[in-house]
């Protein structure tokens, strides 16, 4: 303490101009400024002297001469940061800036993934593709049914059936089928005719069943029974049995009988024998029929109860041919119109004609065993069966009673009665329900 001045220990020194900076002791490292630029280094050696065979290494050296001290001795070789320079920061040089970067190459293009590494497709050519493959089933199956069609018209049995003649009747309205049940034994073997009962060779081929299918523009078809019976005029032959026109002439002569017998015009005809008959019903897997009493026909081959029942094709065939029951012929008349409507219900009900199984055999078997006229199709009998699909209407002619005559009791029609039915049907008109026999 100095005792001249008291005051001395209170005594404080002025402010230096300018802001004083931190002692060096206390000053931050590194200390503020501009970032210090790295520059090429090199390798000191003992003495202090740069190596001159050291390459140069990543960090910035100093020269010698602006070292602060000499290297301490005995030391192996270092580097040595740029001293700190109060004024100018990191060094006396100008920042260098850095030479512009070379720009990458663009990557090459991606390759397509491999095909077990595509994903599936995109939403919209897949549909394209699911409708493609469509289009090519559609394609497939009209070709296929094109080509079904082709093959079944070619098996019909085509015959002169329609072929016209002095004096025939002009078209009239609506479509008339004339469908026929002959006792021909055409394709049947010894153990089938036996089985059948048909009763071996008896001469010319004879017509059971005779039938007129009237299809309408308009309305329900009608199935109407011509019983074989019937007292008619033969062209060429006088007065005769229905059925004798088929025996004399076939199936051309039986048509023109039936339209100068009742005046309406015959456009298409289809025919079937014994074997052909029951192969279509066995196609079919039989036909269900309900009987009001039972049948014992030996001639026939058939002993069937009363009841519901299933009748296989040779039964079925000896029930349509059979009269041993009390009122003879027209209860036989009464069991084919049963038997149609039982047949086309089977033939048109769902389960068949979505089953390919029983509707091949079925349409193939019917087309070889049907005979027609040269102008008829597969097409024609696919739009009979299908007008026919609803149940038609059934009835058979106006009877008028029976009768002894030279050719034997015969049938003879109602000719007031039947002569305004079939002029209802002739003009395309529906028949009124007092000319209906059910």
């Amino acid at each position: 303490m100095n005792g001249d001045d008291p005051n001395a220990r209170t005594r404080r020194v002025p402010p230096q101009s300018g802001r004083p900076g931190p002692s060096p002791a206390n000053r931050p490292y590194p200390p503020p400024g501009p970032r210090q630029r790295i520059e090429p280094t090199h390798v000191i050696g003992r003495n202090g002297a740069p190596d001159p065979y050291a390459p140069p290494l990543a960090y910035s050296q100093v020269p010698p001469e602006r070292q602060a001290a000499p290297p301490r001795r005995n030391w192996a070789p270092t580097q040595q940061p740029v001293p700190f320079d109060d004024q100018r920061g990191y060094g006396h040089e100008p920042p260098r800036r850095e030479p512009p970067r070379r720009a990458a190459p663009p990557p090459p293009p991606a390759l397509p993934p491999k095909r077990a590494e595509r994903g599936a497709p995109p939403p919209r050519r897949r549909k394209l593709h699911l409708f493609r493959w469509f289009l090519v089933l559609i394609l497939v199956i009209v070709l296929a049914l094109i080509g079904a069609i082709i093959k079944l018209d070619s098996s019909l049995n085509r015959i002169p059936v329609l072929a016209g003649y002095p004096g025939r009747l002009g078209d009239t309205p609506g479509t008339n089928w004339l469908l026929t049940g002959s006792d021909g034994r055409e394709g049947l073997t010894p153990e089938q005719e036996q089985e059948y009962s048909t009763g071996g060779d008896v001469g010319p081929e004879r017509s059971d069943t005779i039938m007129l299918v009237h299809l309408p523009k308009s309305g329900k078809a009608t199935l109407i029974s011509l019983p074989r019976d019937s007292f008619v005029s033969i062209p060429g032959h006088g007065k005769d049995k229905l059925n004798a026109a088929f025996a004399l002439g076939g199936p051309p002569l039986l048509v023109q009988t039936v339209e100068q017998a009742t005046g309406v015009h015959i456009d298409h005809y289809a025919g079937i024998g014994f074997g052909g008959f029951a192969n279509v019903v066995d196609a079919l897997g039989g036909i269900d029929l309900c009987l009001d009493q039972p049948i014992d026909d030996p001639l026939a081959g058939i002993d069937l109860q009363a009841g519901c029942q299933r009748l296989s094709g040779k039964n079925a065939l000896g029930f349509v041919r059979s009269r041993a029951t009390p009122r003879a012929d027209i209860d036989r008349i009464q069991h084919q119109r049963m038997f149609m409507t039982a047949l086309l219900k089977k033939a048109t009900d769902a389960g068949t004609l979505a089953n390919p199984f029983k509707l091949w055999p079925l349409v193939s078997d019917s087309a070889k065993s049907l005979k027609v006229d040269k102008g008829d199709h597969i097409w024609d009998l696919a739009q009979l069966g299908w007008a026919l699909r609803g149940g038609p209407v059934t009835t058979t002619v106006p009877i008028g009673g029976f009768s002894d005559t030279d050719v034997g009791n015969v049938l003879v029609w109602d000719k007031t009665k039947a002569g305004q039915f079939f002029d209802d049907i002739a003009n395309d008109r529906p028949i009124p329900d007092d000319l209906l026999t059910r």
